[in-house]
């Protein structure tokens, strides 16, 4: 059987709750509720590393951040590439005769070029403030930097999301002339705040229609402070969602603006011939607090509003139509695993992942339980690590007061329970649990001194 053509479509900051056939009732995602009827929509999706470069690296490399070694993005305290030496997804498609191309934002932390990972063609995201000028149009408006804007210098089809959606659709052109399969991805900077919009999409959402995330509001009491400074550290303190509502309307007007994109490339897919032997997928590198718990961003917190994607697959004959898998999938992981796979080759003993082909084709679920950790940001250092059950999540903070919540009872995470003592026996359970993960991935801060906190539960 001919290798599988690639296409990834993966976006930055997309909630998984921001797609219309997974619950919020206001996103207008026509285009991938199409990809989902379909396909497979996994609905328990989520990111190893809720921050760019180390998630992006994951995908990369095939495995988790204390792994591969790229923790924080750069130009961040503690800031260094992934290791050299590790297997790298593009350069084992490339051996295999694959062509490559990328589109949009980079953002993986080896130390090498995209030529040098294996990619054919390479088209930054930064070039199209250069195509926006040479068009003879404004730049963008940064008045309002975190909290979005109209852009009502330019019509939808000159966004950012509409520029790098034609060069997909170019490379596809590309690409089907050619008697090689293809890996392309696409990596727009959006929907990531600040939610810059053109018309229509600005107004496609009304603030008086956006319900307030579950986890809205919430006072963070008996949670690590940090949280709660975060709220100061951004201004955002005594905010109400009167302030928030704007907001997400605008971040939901950037995933329809993003959603429209999606379908003109499946359009293309249709009209080049190339649909019937291509794996789509869609997904994000993480989610977005966006008003969630109060904050903005990500950092700092290991809530399902940053830790849970989008995580949608298509590919006629091969995967199930219209299928709902509820299997726990670390999305970056299985993705570099499943790739391996489509292609015929051979998955590197360093990668973490699991098929999610067969997942979706009725092999037995893998996982009981997710992993993740996070380790600081622009405000300085900070180590979390989190299992998460179907029921319950435990996050470790190394330097602060642990978390555990009963996501069953408490879906917005708004209760922390770690210092419940009825919940006494999860909570030792789930330490143990985490602690042999973080035995089996070679976690550097597992140590005589932190066995001993999760061991003997010695936390304040």
């Amino acid at each position: 059987m001919r290798p599988a053509n690639i296409l990834l479509i993966h976006v930055d900051q997309h909630r998984f709750d921001c797609v219309g056939v997974n619950g919020y009732p206001v996103a207008h995602t026509p285009h991938l509720d199409r990809l989902a009827a379909e396909g497979v929509n996994f609905t328990h999706a989520f990111c190893p590393i809720a921050v760019c470069m180390p998630a992006r690296t994951s995908l990369m490399t095939g495995c988790y951040a204390t792994q591969h070694g790229c923790l924080v993005n750069d130009g961040v305290e503690g800031y260094r590439p992934a290791h050299g030496e590790l297997p790298t997804l593009s350069r084992m498609l490339k051996q295999a005769g694959y062509w490559l191309g990328h589109v949009g934002k980079w953002g993986i932390g080896l130390d090498a070029t995209p030529a040098a990972l294996g990619f054919d063609v390479y088209v930054p995201a930064s070039a199209y403030r250069a195509w926006r000028s040479g068009q003879g149009l404004p730049p963008p408006p940064r008045t309002n930097t975190w909290f979005g804007e109209v852009d009502d210098g330019i019509t939808a089809s000159q966004s950012a999301p509409a520029w790098g959606a034609d060069h997909v659709i170019r490379l596809l052109a590309q690409a089907a002339g050619r008697r090689q399969p293809f890996f392309i991805r696409w990596d727009p900077e959006e929907p990531h705040l600040p939610s810059i919009v053109p018309e229509p999409f600005a107004s496609l959402v009304k603030p008086d229609d956006v319900r307030p995330w579950p986890s809205f509001p919430d006072a963070l009491l008996g949670k690590p402070i940090i949280q709660r400074q975060q709220l100061y550290s951004w201004g955002l303190d005594g905010w109400e969602w009167s302030h928030w509502a704007p907001v997400v309307a605008r971040y939901l007007g950037v995933v329809s603006l993003i959603d429209s994109q999606v379908g003109r490339i499946l359009a293309a897919l249709d009209e080049l011939g190339l649909t019937e032997e291509t794996l789509v997928v869609y997904t994000s590198d993480h989610g977005d607090l966006c008003g969630a718990h109060g904050m903005l961003d990500k950092h700092y917190v290991m809530y399902d509003d940053v830790m849970r994607v989008p995580l949608l697959l298509r590919w006629p004959g091969r995967l199930p139509v219209g299928h709902v898998e509820d299997a726990f999938a670390t999305a970056a992981l299985d993705l570099a695993t499943t790739f391996c796979v489509a292609a015929g080759v051979d998955v590197p003993p360093t990668f973490q992942g699991f098929n999610l082909v067969s997942l979706a084709n009725g092999a037995p679920a893998p996982r009981t339980q997710v992993f993740g950790s996070y380790h600081g940001a622009q405000f300085g250092a900070y180590s979390q690590r989190m299992v998460r059950t179907r029921k319950w999540k435990y996050i470790w903070n190394a330097t602060a007061e642990d978390e555990l919540y009963c996501l069953t009872d408490d879906a917005g995470e708004l209760h922390n329970l770690a210092a419940d003592r009825t919940c006494a026996e999860i909570l030792g359970r789930l330490r143990g649990d985490l602690m042999a993960w973080m035995a089996q991935t070679h976690d550097p801060l597992l140590n005589e001194w932190t066995r001993r906190q999760l061991l003997a539960g010695a936390k304040i």
